[in-house]
């Protein structure tokens, strides 16, 4: 594949020769290159440096974009989103600020409870619809890698509906996605006095047709107690 030569960067943020994980005082270091290039080659950066050094480029460069003195920097990896669902719970935002606790929204309906049941409701085409204007937002903000998780159905029908939601994502767009399959994010009120009967139908009905369609990256359980869910 031809290469790509940005050129004109007025700064080249987080350029760092090794991958390394940053802790403590370390993360209030950002490297950067000012009045810069970059060169990416079969989809990979391949190259960079100060304009002053940008002779003599050995690159097979058949496209160039002139930054014209903007700023490039790399894409976010949102590792938690819930981006697949339906309706909305602003709501309960505006209750936890009159000082209801979580518990108290629960009782009445709301929470993940809330969620499941407006999700269950909506079709997986309307599901899906939702969930690409949402990824289509968040890719123009700058996310280029995103983990997307299930957790609203807690049911077969309806975990299996937003996970296959998650694989038509993945095949539809261009960003590096995730789908991590959440059923034990609460117990759905049926299961409410029947805990073991829940997880029963993760392990025997749920996980066999996740794995036999290939609907996730990863498993997610929900450990926390309920009253301090805000998912």
């Amino acid at each position: 594949m031809p290469s790509l030569l940005i050129t004109n960067i007025r700064q080249l943020i987080n350029v760092r020769e090794e991958n390394e994980l940053l802790k403590g005082k370390d993360l209030s270091t950002l490297p950067c290159i000012e009045n810069a290039w970059l060169v990416v080659e079969d989809g990979l950066i391949a190259g960079y440096g100060e304009m002053q050094d940008i002779q003599g480029l050995t690159f097979n460069i058949r496209h160039r974009i002139n930054a014209k003195n903007q700023f490039v920097l790399p894409c976010w990896c949102d590792s938690h989103t819930h981006l697949v669902f339906s309706g909305s719970r602003e709501n309960e935002f505006v209750n936890k600020i009159k000082g209801m606790s979580y518990a108290e929204i629960a009782a009445q309906g709301g929470g993940i409870l809330n969620s499941s049941e407006q999700l269950n409701k909506t079709s997986e085409d309307e599901l899906f619809n939702q969930a690409w204007k949402r990824l289509q937002e968040v890719s123009k903000l700058g996310t280029g890698a995103v983990e997307i998780k299930s957790g609203y159905g807690l049911s077969l029908e309806g975990e299996l509906k937003m996970l296959r939601v998650i694989k038509k994502l993945k095949q539809k767009s261009n960003l590096s996605i995730k789908a991590t399959f959440l059923g034990a994010h609460t117990y759905p009120p049926e299961y409410k006095t029947n805990h073991k009967g829940y997880i029963d139908l993760i392990i025997n009905e749920m996980l066999p047709v996740i794995a036999k369609e290939k609907l996730a990256d990863f498993i997610d359980v929900f450990c926390a107690r309920p009253e301090k869910s805000i998912d």
